[in-house]
């Protein structure tokens, strides 16, 4: 069978292009419009994948004809050093490979920011789609038997998002950069592009956790381990140093707590963090934490609704 070339968006600065993808031995196309049983097929299918190692690639960029190969798990990434800067905002790439005498092309997207002084750093379940993280079945419920268009978003949450993607900005062409960054595996990465494009919530670069190949991994979707969120944050950061960022998470599982190692290495980096509240009441743990936060100067909100999450980010100029 061919093999399928999935392509992710990607990222550059000044001197650096960053594109990646993976490489799938089966076309396991995510059905955004099914319902029910046959939602919960189609979602267990993208924990069914599986992937080429070792497949040689070639991205085509100014001119040039790069080769890599897959890594174990299937996954490709192309971090290479740019002389020609690319335009600003969203730019195309080209990646090929080759299957028996035919040559099977994919085009992704890449942006690099315009200049601006801000950068949006957001986590998905449970900060803007609703996913009751917390609650281990109906998290599993809503996976299995909601299709996209049937998940829902935080009251409020979009214009909010949208607020913070011009915010400084004077040409309406020109956004801030955004990322998504998330414990969700990238299994679930088509299904995230299109409730983002749905609900019309900014275009972003989406960072996920590594894939997984086997439908017990689908059970533990989005558990285990933070730190590959914490290492992705860092990098972005270390990626674009002259960027301000917003942090915007949830207090469901592990956000805080890395928001705040986060805040700790970069002291003059982050400007605000944003925590949403999942429960009836607020943890004492992360009022200390935002507390200590506020302690290094960083303004932030523990809100239960984004109005609040809006207000605030008015009252600190973020936003008009």
């Amino acid at each position: 069978m061919k093999p399928i070339l999935q392509l992710y968006r990607g990222y550059a600065n000044g001197q650096e292009l960053i594109v990646m993808g993976h490489v799938f031995k089966t076309d396991y196309s995510y059905d955004f419009q099914k319902k029910n049983f046959k939602n919960a097929t189609s979602v267990i299918n993208q924990f069914r994948i599986k992937t080429i190692k070792n497949f040689d690639l070639y991205l085509h960029y100014d001119g040039q004809e790069i080769h890599t190969k897959t890594l174990d798990d299937g996954h490709f990434k192309f971090c290479i050093p740019i002389e020609n800067e690319s335009q600003f905002g969203w730019n195309e790439y080209e990646v090929s490979m080759k299957y028996e005498e035919e040559t099977i092309s994919s085009t992704g997207s890449f942006i690099r920011p315009h200049k601006g002084n801000l950068g949006i750093i957001s986590d998905i379940d449970d900060t803007f789609l609703i996913s009751h993280t917390h609650n281990f079945f109906k998290k599993i419920y809503i996976l299995l038997f909601k299709n996209v268009n049937d998940r829902k978003v935080f009251k409020d949450v979009v214009p909010y998002y949208q607020a913070l993607s011009s915010a400084g900005r004077n040409n309406q062409d020109e956004q801030n950069a955004f990322f998504y960054i998330s414990s969700s595996e990238w299994n679930l990465y088509r299904f995230i592009v299109e409730f983002t494009k749905i609900h019309e919530l900014p275009r972003a670069v989406i960072l996920l956790k590594d894939i997984k190949r086997g439908i017990t991994d689908f059970f533990m979707s989005g558990r285990g381990n933070h730190d590959h969120k914490f290492e992705k944050i860092k990098h972005v950061l270390e990626f674009y140093p002259n960027l301000k960022y917003i942090l915007l998470g949830d207090d469901s599982q592990h956000d805080p707590m890395l928001y705040e190692r986060t805040c700790k290495i970069f002291p003059l980096t982050v400007k605000a963090v944003y925590i949403r509240q999942t429960g009836k009441y607020q943890k004492e743990a992360i009022k200390v934490i935002m507390s200590n936060l506020e302690s290094l100067n960083i303004s932030v909100c523990y809100f239960k609704e984004s109005s609040e999450a809006i207000m605030h980010s008015k009252s600190i100029g973020i936003i008009k």
